[in-house]
């Protein structure tokens, strides 16, 4: 009888203990870098993205010619993509896409988020309980965020390679995400990488937006391997060379 007791006492204790836990968000934890970009000249929009997680691609990349893009990531809430493209195709500018989304999400403390419009107005979310080192570097056109990163240089250098190489969006875009790797990118390691670009009629036979689509999903160099196979659809410019 004393060890049946025991045995409840225990049995009712770690009940009581998981009860006591906080509960983890929802969705999983894509600690990464990205870049949310526009270009003026050939109406396009993008998104950029390196991680140490599995297939990012499939998570953090929202875009929609004519309306914007989007990076969400950290305790990823992917309804951010599909609910923020609708904000914008509505005229809601980046800044009120970013303060609707993050007001509406009791989970945003552990949320990141980036955000260009239609007209390349750009704007981010960083929650305070993101894992550090996180924040966001925003510019004309453009915005990078990360999370768990080496460091805050991580954002400076994609920023820069992106205001400082010429050429097609796909190609400044990866220019972004190699300076961010050699600043030394997710703390973790590296695992994939994403690049999306559309425009108008940009598909193939023009059937649908999605000019550049490509995802390097599990490999030991990911964005090596991402700007190898961009190339296959873009010569590489010399001004976008690392």
């Amino acid at each position: 009888m004393a060890r049946a007791s025991l045995a409840l006492l225990v049995a009712g204790l770690a009940l009581w203990m998981v009860g006591e836990r906080p509960q983890a968000p929802r969705g999983g934890l894509v600690h990464t870098f990205s870049i949310v970009a526009y270009d003026p000249r050939k109406e396009e929009w993008g998104v950029g993205v390196a991680s140490k997680y599995l297939a990012v691609g499939a998570v953090v990349p929202w875009a929609e010619a004519g309306v914007g893009a989007i990076a969400t990531q950290s305790f990823v809430n992917v309804s951010y993509g599909p609910k923020g493209l609708k904000l914008l195709a509505a005229g809601k500018t980046a800044a009120e896409v970013v303060k609707e989304l993050t007001e509406a999400d009791d989970r945003r403390e552990v949320r990141q988020l980036g955000v260009v419009d239609a007209q390349g107005n750009a704007a981010n979310f960083t929650g305070d309980n993101c894992v550090a080192w996180a924040g966001a570097k925003m510019g004309r056109h453009y915005t990078c965020q990360g999370n768990l990163l080496a460091g805050e240089e991580v954002l400076g250098a994609m920023a820069r390679a992106f205001e400082n190489t010429t050429g097609p969006l796909a190609w400044r875009i990866m220019a972004a995400l190699e300076a961010g790797e050699r600043a030394g990118g997710d703390r973790r390691g590296k695992q994939s990488a994403a690049i999306l670009v559309v425009r108008a009629e940009g598909g193939p036979g023009g059937l649908n937006d999605r000019f550049i689509d490509f995802r390097v999903d599990d490999h030991a160099e990911p964005v090596r391997e991402l700007a190898r196979i961009l190339g296959l659809r873009l010569p590489r410019p010399e001004t976008t060379k690392p």
